[in-house]
């Protein structure tokens, strides 16, 4: 690049006015090419934002100088860009001083006529700019008012103007911040800031596609420190950087020559990531989306290996980063805080190692936890013990972190310290928390190694949105809200089940093993049960206990996949889940686990819909469980005798249906509850044989959605013309019954939700649904071909590789067709289709999506309920792969 302003006057001084424009953008253009060619060439962070910010910089001053603004003003950078840290797209902050008086009218007219051309010629070159025009008081007064300006003043610089002027900025500036008052309602504003914009992103740094500037533990987390260290030293130098502030807080004691090395490390790493992301996506994009993390992380050096990709490891470095700038962050603000304090602290004595110091928990000693490290596990023991303790105080939390090193395997054997984290976990208060913490401060992965290898393992199934150690934490969680009476409204009866349980640390224990071997390769239920095995030996729990543990984390996919795969309304599918569990007290268990592990995904996974199914095999197995030898058959008589009096409340009597139900066949009792089988009795007992299809909707009666039923004469093409329907009308068909009675009619029960998932409650779209569906049922309308929708953005980058199993069923003709795919708009439709053509008679349908993950399970057969023969299974398989 050419020096400043002979690189500047190379473009201009040829060029009229009116080629000014074009000039500009061109140095902007070139400028700009340079400095990204010489990042990629060799990457320096702080050498891109210096060459960044004299880019603009010079061009800024020539556009003043050309704009001939009044002397009066100041051109003035902002924020990012007047902290030196300008990012490739990130917005250039700019504010314009005004002298708070102007001689006259026509004077002020001509300073603000020449400022909106400035403006408007800034956008027409191409620059991103924010800016503000203000007097001197004002900017005083609006930093008063507004913490988010009084944040954006404090780290300026001065590109053009008046110096004496900048100087009386400056110190009009740091003067509202001069009074103790001043500074300690600065830090509670911007510490409710960062709060704020925590719980935006649910409090959790480790989503899948995190912001790198917003998300807990991102650079602003980081700005958060150089703001306030900067308002603790407005008595001294000013702060302008980063380096600058760890020098300064190092030179003070507040933290190590290793923290600095530290903080320093982990800013770079983030600074690195959001640059390249940059110039990845040519935008200002600040999350780490799917679609360039492969990209991101080949251009950074990772390559894939046989147990993870290229972009687990990048992600894994960037939530080694975020957590210790949380933890950093956590800290120093505490650290911060104290100094603020205009009070002497309030210190309370909690035994003869502990004490609490304003609320916060602190040892009596500084030697405490080098000398006696079983006084870790008793630390987190006391914040739970003691719920008016808002956390660690700040100097236990840097002697924790310099101690953790001795959670090893000594610290492992020790039986007291075993006892001390069973004892964590048997609390009735603050386990969650207490958890968290250990997980936050580095404790809970060295004392269960296993649990460290899972800390930012990212899980690509698309609908787990959080990183393995995350979920399994927010599995945990919600297991604790079970526990709290003042939530008992949002899962009344796993609310009842857990108040009811009589070792709810069991299931703390399942939570925590239940995915810790994800990553590994192999069966992760089957691994974690080993390792779980091996904890409760370790920690001598009760032989009881710990297989009840074991078995958990073994079977902890098995209740919600025979939930949402298997036809409930089959006592035989009870039946066998009840051999499964054996006793009550696995189901309750499960079913808590069950509940709290789906919930802990995503906040899109959960419906009433999964709840109800849950709900429904619980009680079910738990009923069959008093008496499994009779169950199957108790079951369709107690069917037949509640349809019946159901019945007879309308008027039906046992002979004006008795010759349905024999049309229906016994099969239909055994596929169909008591609720289904009176709705379908009662508006089909005057149209047996009739020639018309016959569509009626309601909203489900057991949760959430809406439930269709169809009566016609079979047609082969009937799934296919239904499946289009919904599909046309945006609607996910999650449970398919498909049924042919005695005499060849088509009795089929569909449970249908709208794309977003929630129950619909208005009379007009259900008849829509009976009208308009009816006439797609008729032979002479047009079978119209599948939708293709498009596949989701996630699912472009992070595929699921297309799986179609088939498996004879074993007491029948029947096959199991288990589809795993991407899930997009005509999937089902052309799934259907594709029975269609290879002839399949289809039974039942259990369509599942997790994100954007479809698992879906039909029960099929030749027609006529055939067995399908190998090459035909064959032929299936390889077109559903084709199509899907």
């Amino acid at each position: 690049m050419h020096s400043g302003n002979q690189y500047t006057e190379e473009y201009t001084s040829k060029e009229s006015d009116k080629n000014n424009i074009a000039a500009w953008r061109q140095y902007l253009k070139d400028g700009f090419s340079a400095i990204k060619a010489d990042f990629l060439k060799k990457p320096n962070n702080t050498h891109l934002f210096r060459q960044h910010c004299k880019l603009i910089d010079r061009l800024l001053i020539t556009i003043w100088s050309k704009a001939n603004i009044d002397e009066s003003c100041c051109l003035i950078a902002v924020g990012g860009y007047g902290r030196g840290e300008l990012y490739p797209y990130s917005d250039i902050d700019l504010l314009i001083l005004l002298p708070d008086t102007v001689p006259d009218t026509e004077q002020s007219n001509s300073i603000n006529n020449k400022l909106e051309t400035l403006i408007g010629l800034l956008w027409d070159i191409g620059l991103n700019v924010g800016h503000s025009v203000r007097s001197l008081n004002e900017c005083v007064d609006e930093a008063k008012k507004d913490i988010t300006v009084q944040t954006n003043l404090l780290e300026s610089r001065l590109l053009t103007g008046e110096t004496n002027f900048y100087q009386s900025f400056l110190n009009r500036v740091n003067g509202t911040l001069e009074k103790p008052t001043d500074i300690a309602n600065f830090f509670s504003a911007k510490l409710k800031e960062q709060n704020n914009r925590h719980y935006k992103f649910n409090d959790t740094a480790y989503n899948l596609e995190p912001n790198i500037k917003e998300s807990p533990g991102g650079l602003r987390d980081i700005h958060m420190i150089l703001w306030v260290a900067q308002c603790l030293n407005m008595g001294g130098s000013r702060l302008t950087t980063s380096s600058n502030t760890w020098a300064l807080l190092t030179k003070q004691n507040i933290i190590t020559p290793l923290e600095a090395r530290q903080i320093q490390q982990h800013q770079r790493n983030l600074q690195l990531l959001r640059i390249r992301l940059h110039f990845l996506s040519n935008r200002r994009e600040d999350r780490l989306l799917f679609d360039f993390q492969n990209e991101l992380a080949d251009s950074l050096g990772y390559v894939n290996t046989p147990r993870k990709r290229a972009s687990e490891q990048m992600m894994q470095s960037y939530y080694r980063s975020v957590k210790f700038v949380s933890l950093i962050n956590e800290v120093l603000l505490k650290s911060f805080q104290q100094m603020i304090s205009t009070t002497p602290p309030v210190i309370i004595s909690i035994n003869e190692h502990f004490e609490s110091c304003d609320q916060l928990l602190e040892a009596k000693t500084a030697g405490l936890l080098q000398q006696q490290p079983s006084s870790i596990f008793e630390a987190f023991l006391l914040l739970q013990k003691h719920p008016e303790l808002k956390g660690m105080g700040a100097t236990l939390l840097r002697n924790l972190q310099r101690v953790k090193r001795l959670v090893n395997r000594d610290f492992r054997q020790s039986q007291h310290n075993k006892k001390l984290f069973i004892e964590v976990l048997s609390q009735p208060n603050g386990v969650n928390h207490a958890l968290r913490a250990m997980n936050r401060y580095g404790i809970l992965g060295s004392y269960i190694p296993a649990f460290g290898k899972i800390i930012g393992q990212m899980q690509h199934d698309l609908f787990h949105v959080y990183t393995v150690d995350e979920h399994i934490l927010n599995v945990l969680a919600n297991l604790r809200r079970f526990a709290k009476p003042e939530l008992k409204h949002e899962f009344p009866l796993c609310s009842q089940l857990f108040a009811e349980f009589d070792a709810p640390h069991l299931l703390y224990l399942a939570a925590l093993f239940h995915d810790i071997a994800k990553g590994r390769g192999g069966d992760h239920s089957e691994l974690g049960t080993i390792d779980a095995i091996r904890f409760c030996k370790l920690h001598r729990l009760p032989k009881a206990d710990g297989e009840l543990v074991a078995w958990l984390v073994a079977a902890h996919l098995k209740m919600s996949s025979t939930a949402q795969k298997s036809d409930l309304s089959d006592p035989a599918v009870i039946e066998t889940f009840s051999h499964f569990v054996l006793n009550e007290r696995r189901l309750i268990a499960l079913y808590l686990l069950t509940v709290a592990d789906i919930r802990g995904t995503s906040p899109l996974v959960w419906n009433a819909w999964k709840a109800k199914l849950l709900e429904s095999l619980f009680n079910a197995t738990k009923h069959a469980l008093t008496n499994q030898l009779l169950y199957v058959q108790q079951a369709i008589t107690t069917r037949k005798s509640e349809a019946a009096e159901r019945l007879k409340k309308f008027g039906l009597s046992a002979q004006s249906y008795e010759h349905l139900w024999e049309k229906f066949g016994s099969s239909y009792f055994i596929r169909h509850e008591s609720d289904e089988i009176a709705w379908h009795s009662r508006l089909l007992t005057p149209h047996l044989n009739t020639n018309q299809p016959i569509v009626r909707a309601r909203l489900s009666p057991s949760g959430d959605g809406i439930q269709v039923m169809i009566y016609s004469k079979d047609q082969n093409d009937l799934f296919a013309r239904i499946c289009n329907f919904f599909d046309r009308m945006g609607y996910n068909i999650v449970e398919a019954k498909i049924y042919t009675t005695e005499h060849d009619y088509a009795l089929d029960s569909f449970i249908v939700l709208d794309q977003s998932g929630k129950s619909v409650s208005y009379s007009g779209l259900l008849k829509f649904i009976e009208v308009e569906l009816t006439q797609k049922l008729d032979k002479n309308c047009l079978l119209e071909p599948p939708l293709q929708g498009r596949i989701s953005r996630q699912v472009k980058h992070m595929p699921i590789l297309a799986q179609a199993t088939i498996t004879q069923e074993a007491d029948n003709n029947n096959h199991k067709l288990e589809i795993i795919a991407n899930d997009r708009p005509g999937l089902l439709a052309t799934l259907a289709h594709q029975f269609l053509v290879h002839e399949i008679e289809l039974h039942n349908a259990k369509i599942n999506t997790l994100g954007n993950r479809a698992e879906d399970t039909f029960l099929i057969s030749a027609k006529k309920g055939q067995k399908l023969d190998a090459l035909r299974i064959l032929a299936l398989k390889e077109a559903l792969i084709s199509e899907i």
